[in-house]
């Protein structure tokens, strides 16, 4: 390939961990470049190859019979004196740590998840006011820009018209968040311009929830099998609006 940089990017294209952009222009360099395309298709054949090959060992049926006949013939473990010691509440209390401490650990994880995804949504945003590639269709009819979506996700988004009410739509583009397609519908209200990004989730619903980050305000819920999250530099106050108007 032209750098060893692009070389590098054959292993997360294979991986699926580049973005929308990154696998299009790399797709494109595909089709020109011979060299790379024989070398990504190396690199596919030996993934298919190790796939394939079963590696795990397989024990006999003899020797899965010897093994369960010595586990059933082994005397059960005689409790210790410290075993008889301790008194079965406190085996309670520690089921209960246990179970705390899981749980701190799940939430932990959760908010962080959440982060992770504020930060996407965050830099797919400012990406689109300074790519000059806010919109791939441009047009304030939502009987145009929902159509567009059909084939080119694997879902319907909301598209609606609420010009009546401030939001005029500008239009709407593909993006790749949180590791799948995702539709990003255009709206602007004055001079703000605000991204509202959408795609499937199995979460249950949930009311909109405000954050700020990075000089963004973001208001996210979940509806109807759907994530919702608008992001802009509009005021919480009328991107709260905005989310109402979307839920009814």
């Amino acid at each position: 390939m032209a750098s060893h940089a692009q070389r590098n990017l054959l292993h997360a294209y294979l991986d699926d961990e580049l973005d929308l952009v990154r696998s299009m222009e790399l797709e494109d360099h595909l089709a020109e470049c011979g060299d790379c395309a024989n070398e990504i298709a190396s690199y596919r054949a030996l993934r298919e190859g190790i796939h394939a090959a079963d590696l795990r060992y397989q024990p006999s049926s003899e020797f899965r019979s010897r093994l369960l006949s010595t586990l059933q013939q082994q005397e059960r473990p005689q409790p210790t004196l410290i075993q008889r010691r301790i008194p079965r509440w406190s085996w309670a209390a520690v089921a209960a740590l246990l179970l705390l401490a899981s749980g701190a650990l799940l939430l932990d994880l959760n908010q962080r998840s959440e982060r992770r995804l504020a930060s996407e949504i965050v830099t797919d945003h400012v990406r689109s006011l300074m790519a000059s590639h806010l919109t791939d269709v441009a047009t304030s009819d939502h009987h145009t820009v929902k159509p567009w979506f059909t084939g080119k996700l694997d879902f319907s988004p909301q598209v609606r018209d609420l010009s009546a009410d401030g939001f005029e739509l500008i239009g709407g583009r593909l993006e790749y968040l949180e590791g799948h397609g995702a539709a990003a519908i255009v709206y602007q209200r004055r001079k703000h311009i605000i991204n509202l990004f959408t795609w499937p989730t199995p979460a249950s619903d949930e009311e909109p929830q405000a954050t700020a980050q990075q000089g963004f305000n973001l208001i996210e819920w979940k509806h109807a099998g759907m994530y919702y999250c608008a992001i802009s530099d509009l005021n919480r106050q009328e991107l709260t609006e905005l989310a109402s108007l979307l839920q009814k």
